[in-house]
C-alpha cells in the first residue's frame, strides 16, 4: 500500500533537501507537487486541500526558515500532518463493556467481512485471550453462515450452530443468549452484505444494532475500491453508526487514498488492516509507523512486533547454539526459510525498512519473488536427512536426485550448498568472535553486538544469520537465494537475474 505515493513524494523531498535554504516558491512548488501526488493516490479532495494548507502554514513559517536543515524539516512537517490525518493515536478494538461484548460486522458483499470477522476472533482469542463466539447474520447469500462455520474450524474459534428458516434478528437475539449462558466473552455478529447500499440492507443492519447495542459497530471496506469505499463508510455512519473501520487488501492497493480519507471524512478511526489472505493476516492501525512507510522512513516496530508473533523463541535459542559450534545444517536453513516467508516473504519484510524503496524496485526489475524460497524449501525437502546434516555428501548423482524430486535444476542445487556454506562459515567466525551472547543477540536470544569494524562481511551468496527471536535481540539476517548479487545491491544481498 502506498508505493505510488511513497514514490512521489520521496521524489519531491530528494530535491528539497538537496537545497542549503528553501524559499516561499520553493515551498509552494513543493506543495503542489504533494497536492497531486496525493490526488492521484485517491485521496478525497477535501483532505487533500486541508492537509496542504497546514503544511504550506507550518513550512512557510519560522520553523522551516530557522531551521539547520529546512529540506529535512518540510519532510517532519508533512510526517507530523499524515499522521494527523490518519488520526494521530491507534484505535484497538475496544472490549471494555460488560461480557458477553457484541460487535457488529458490517460492510459491502465482496469486502472480505467474513474473512476479517473471522481473522479478528481470531486475534482475539489468541492475543487477548477471550473466549469468542462467531455467528453469521446472513440468511440471503447461498452458504454464508457454512463459510464462517468452516473458517470457525480454522481458526479454532466457536461459531453458533445453524437453525434453518431464522431471521437476521432473531440469530442476532440466539447468538447473545448463547453468550450469556455459556460465559462467552465477546460475541462477533456478521451481517448480510449487498453488492451496493439499498434500504434493505440499512434497515437490517438497524434492526439487528437496536436488538442487541452492539459495543463496537466495524465497518469492512474494500481499500481498492478507493473513494467508493470512503463513500461506504459515510453511508454506513449516517445510517447506522459506525464506531471504527477495518480496510481490507490493502497488500493490493498501491494508491492508499482510501486510508487517508476514512479519518478526515468520517470521523471515525481505522482499527485493523487486513494485508492478506491468510486468517493471520491483520494488522493493527498504527498512524504513525504508516506515515514513516509512506514517507520511505520504514517500520521497523511492526517488523519486530510480527517477528516476535511468528518465531519461537525456544527454536531461535537451539539455532543459535548450534550455529555457534558451527553445525549450521540445511534443516537450519529450510527452517530460516520459513521464519521469512511466514514475515511476508521478502517483500514484506523490505517494506518495513527505512530507505529500500529503490532496493525493492531494482528486486522487481531482476524478477525476484518469493517462489524462490518456496523453491529452496523443496529442494531441502527433497534431500534425505543424512544429506541435510552434511551436504558435502552431495555429489554429481545426489544433486541429479535431488533437482528431479524438487523441480529443479542442478545449478540451483549447487547455488543452495554454495549459500549454505558461507553462511555455516560466517555464523562460526560470529561465534568464535562474539560466543555464546552476540550469537543469541544475532538470533533474537539478547546478547551482545560486535563492534561495527568487528563484524564479519556477509558472503556473496545471501544475507546469513537469522531473523530476531520472540524475546527480544535483532534481525540478524535473511537467507540468501543464491547467484550473482545485484549492481546497486549492498554487499551480500541476495539476487538472481531470470
Amino acid at each position: 500500500m502506498f508505493e505510488g505515493l511513497s514514490e512521489r513524494l520521496g521524489s519531491v523531498f530528494d530535491r528539497l533537501k538537496k537545497r542549503g535554504a528553501l524559499s516561499e516558491s520553493d515551498v509552494s512548488t513543493a506543495m503542489r507537487e504533494v497536492r497531486v501526488a496525493l490526488l492521484e493516490a485517491d485521496v478525497a479532495l477535501p483532505v487533500v486541500k486541508s492537509f496542504i494548507d497546514r503544511v504550506r502554514e507550518r513550512a512557510i513559517g519560522q520553523e522551516v526558515i530557522k531551521s539547520v536543515t529546512p529540506g529535512q524539516m518540510v519532510v517532519k512537517i508533512v510526517h507530523d500532518e499524515l499522521v494527523a490525518t490518519l488520526g494521530s493515536d491507534s484505535q484497538a478494538v475496544n472490549l471494555n463493556a460488560v461480557a458477553p461484548v457484541p460487535i457488529l460486522m458490517v460492510g459491502l458483499q465482496g469486502g472480505g467481512k467474513t474473512t476479517t470477522t473471522a481473522k479478528l476472533a481470531k486475534r482475539l482469542t489468541e492475543r487477548d485471550r477471550k473466549k469468542v463466539l462467531m455467528a453469521s447474520l446472513d440468511v440471503t447469500r447461498p452458504a454464508a453462515r457454512e463459510q464462517l462455520r468452516t473458517l470457525g474450524e480454522q481458526v479454532g474459534v466457536d461459531t453458533l450452530p445453524i437453525v434453518q428458516g431464522e431471521t437476521a434478528l432473531t440469530i442476532a437475539k440466539r447468538a447473545m443468549t448463547a453468550g450469556r449462558l455459556q460465559g462467552y466473552d465477546v460475541v462477533m455478529l456478521d451481517t448480510a452484505g449487498r453488492t451496493s447500499i439499498d434500504e434493505g440492507l440499512m434497515a437490517e443492519a438497524r434492526a439487528v444494532r437496536d436488538a442487541v447495542n452492539p459495543h463496537e459497530v466495524l465497518l469492512v471496506a474494500d481499500a481498492l475500491t478507493g473513494q467508493d469505499a470512503v463513500t461506504t463508510a459515510t453511508n454506513f455512519d449516517e445510517r447506522v453508526g459506525i464506531t471504527g473501520i477495518i480496510l481490507t487488501r490493502v497488500d493490493g492497493d498501491s494508491r492508499g487514498g482510501a486510508a487517508l480519507s476514512m479519518r478526515g471524512v468520517t470521523g471515525k478511526p481505522i482499527k485493523a488492516l487486513g494485508v492478506g489472505e491468510k486468517v493471520g493476516d491483520l494488522e493493527d492501525f498504527h498512524p504513525e509507523r504508516i506515515a514513516g512507510r509512506i514517507l520511505g522512513m520504514g517500520d521497523v516496530v511492526s517488523l519486530v512486533e510480527k517477528a516476535a508473533q511468528t518465531i519461537e523463541a525456544d527454536e531461535a535459542e537451539k539455532m543459535a547454539e548450534r550455529m555457534m559450534k558451527g553445525t549450521f545444517t540445511l534443516d537450519d536453513m529450510a527452517s530460516q526459510l520459513k521464519q521469512l516467508r511466514n514475515l511476508g516473504g521478502l517483500g514484506g519484510v523490505l517494506g518495513m525498512l527505512p530507505g529500500v524503496g529503490k532496493l525493492q524496485k531494482q528486486l522487481a526489475g531482476a524478477n525476484i519473488d518469493d517462489g524462490q524460497l518456496k523453491r529452496q524449501e523443496a529442494i531441502i525437502s527433497s534431500m534425505t536427512k543424512a544429506e541435510r546434516v552434511n551436504p558435502r555428501v552431495m555429489n554429481a548423482s545426489r544433486k541429479r536426485r535431488v533437482a528431479a524430486g524438487s523441480g529443479t535444476e542442478v545449478q540451483d542445487i549447487n547455488r543452495l550448498l554454495k549459500s549454505h556454506m558461507e553462511m555455516a562459515k560466517m555464523m562460526k567466525k560470529v561465534g568464535k568472535m562474539g560466543g555464546k551472547g552476540m550469537m543469541k543477540g544475532l538470533m533474537g536470544g539478547g546478547g551482545g553486538m560486535p563492534a561495527p569494524g568487528e563484524m564479519p562481511k556477509l558472503p556473496s551468496g545471501g544475507m546469513g544469520g537469522g531473523m530476531g527471536g520472540s524475546h527480544g535481540g535483532g534481525m540478524g539476517g535473511m537467507p540468501g537465494l543464491g547467484g550473482p548479487r545485484l549492481p546497486g545491491l549492498p554487499p551480500g544481498f541476495p539476487g538472481k537475474r531470470k
